[in-house]
């Protein structure tokens, strides 16, 4: 494993503190949780910055970088659901999504290619809309900030769902021929 690969499995140290800090968490805790996220969020530019900037790009670190993305933002949205900040419904079509773009991803054959495809550009946008709704709902703020954060968690639901689809679309178009 390269560093960029590590940089991407380190992601995944913020999980176990993230479930557990959101457990029942207080003002204090959830700063913490806030700011446990935001730095395992932030690995995620790292590690692809260095990957490209060390001409180390990988089918590994194609493979694993989204995979840990979903575990870094369905451990929070699952917390979230339990605290009843977010519906659950809501962060079932996050999870479908993400099952069906990931079951895709490491199936190329699938896509007509012997590669994994990376994230494009709506896939990147899915992702920080959801980090930085995440981060809102995790961040202890006063109450007007609810319907911010509220409109953000489904701005990050339509933009996952329309993502998925984008992502799918060629293949439809190409198995229509």
């Amino acid at each position: 494993m390269n560093l960029p690969t590590w940089v991407t499995v380190s992601r995944l140290l913020a999980v176990p503190p993230l479930l557990w800090g959101l457990q029942q968490p207080t003002v204090t805790l959830r700063w913490i949780m806030l700011g446990i996220f935001l730095v395992a969020a932030g690995t995620d530019w790292v590690d692809g910055y260095l990957a490209r900037r060390l001409n180390q790009v990988t089918e590994l670190g194609k493979f694993l970088d989204p995979l840990v993305d979903k575990l870094l933002v369905l451990a929070p949205l699952v917390a979230l659901v339990q605290l009843g900040s977010v519906p659950a419904w809501g962060v079932f079509l996050i999870l479908a999504r993400e099952l069906t773009i990931a079951g895709w991803r490491v199936n190329p054959a699938l896509q007509g290619t012997t590669t994994i495809a990376g994230a494009n550009l709506w896939g990147k946008l899915k992702t920080v809309s959801q980090i930085a709704a995440i981060a809102l709902l995790i961040a202890p703020l006063p109450p007007p900030w609810d319907v911010i954060a509220q409109s953000l968690f489904w701005f990050s639901v339509a933009l996952t769902l329309i993502s998925g689809l984008l992502y799918l679309q060629p293949v439809q178009l190409a198995g229509g021929k």
